[in-house]
């Protein structure tokens, strides 16, 4: 998985599932297993554990990638039962509760939280942006590999303009440090490194937001600086959630599906809402059209009519 430069959470994902997969048949050797055991398997997550049909899909994969890749057995005709889909109006936030929120975040989280609910960015992609990524000339954000691996672009919000230029001096100052420490290289996708020797030491390349502390890559070793991890950022968004009084089961994703109810809400276009959110199928982006017409659609409330 390295070689074929899959990322850390995939081959942590894969590796997983597949030893949930040997440990449901009782610790055997896949090589003892068949059709029957992978699909005897995969029912199970959806009849016994009510997994979602992208968690059983993922559970797929893995145990595909083992036999095709690692084995080299070609896995067909497999019968399992398939888990439901249940469709799901996700929460949003009105504009006003959207900024309330952010108003109860302090420092760098509400700069975080105000960059996604501005940008309509999934969190793994704000966290992993790299300074090159901020284009200030054309007010453009542009995510790398994101969802399905593809990059899109975004929009830079005035608002934050000021605070991200902070931030990118703020991140200087550290590499500098970091540079002069005998550190200052950062992870490269792919073969970036290979293609590009020294580009691991350059400014441009650093995250956006990294993190405190020098870690140990897990994977290879090396002191590095990676970007910020997610849990500090959803303690300090429940902490704001709680604090501002709003009761609904708030995400750091929440504020993603916020930003699309509120351009449909200003008029915006379904296909421009699509393109900025990255979704491969516009049906996909059509769910938020339902959410903006709950206790709407045109309809006058008996109660309230005349």
């Amino acid at each position: 998985m390295r070689d074929a430069g899959y990322a850390w959470k995939t081959e942590k994902t894969y590796i997983h599932w597949i030893r949930r997969y040997i440990l449901f048949h009782g610790k055997q050797h896949p090589a003892r297993l068949s059709e029957a055991h992978i699909s005897q398997f995969l029912s199970s997550l959806a009849n016994e554990h009510s997994c979602s049909p992208s968690t059983q899909h993922i559970a797929l994969n893995a145990i595909i990638y083992l036999y095709k890749k690692f084995m080299d057995v070609e896995i067909e005709n497999l019968d399992f039962s398939h888990s439901k889909v249940q469709p799901r109006l996700p929460v949003v936030l009105s504009h006003q509760e959207a900024m309330l929120i952010i108003e109860h975040l302090h420092g760098l989280h509400r700069t975080m939280v105000a960059l996604l609910y501005g940008t309509g960015m999934r969190l793994n992609e704000m966290l992993s942006l790299r300074i090159k990524d901020v284009d200030f000339e054309l007010s453009t954000i542009t995510v790398r590999s994101g969802k399905g691996d593809k990059d899109r672009t975004t929009v830079l919000p005035d608002q934050l303009r000021a605070l991200l230029q902070e931030q990118v001096a703020r991140v200087a100052r550290q590499h500098e440090q970091d540079l002069a420490d005998g550190y200052g290289e950062v992870y490269l996708p792919y073969a970036l490194a290979r293609k590009y020797p020294n580009a691991a030491r350059e400014l441009a390349w650093q995250y956006l937001f990294p993190s405190v502390g020098i870690g140990k890559d897990p994977r290879t070793g090396v002191l590095r600086r990676h970007h910020l991890h997610e849990s500090a950022l959803r303690k300090a968004l429940g902490k704001a959630r709680r604090d501002s009084g709003i009761n609904k089961p708030i995400k750091c994703h929440t504020f993603r599906h916020s930003f699309a109810t509120r351009l449909l809400q200003q008029g915006y276009d379904l296909r421009t809402i699509q393109k900025l959110l990255g979704h491969s199928d516009v049906n996909t982006t059509e769910i938020y059209t339902h959410v903006i017409r709950r206790g709407a659609m045109g309809v006058v409330s008996p109660l309230d009519g005349p």
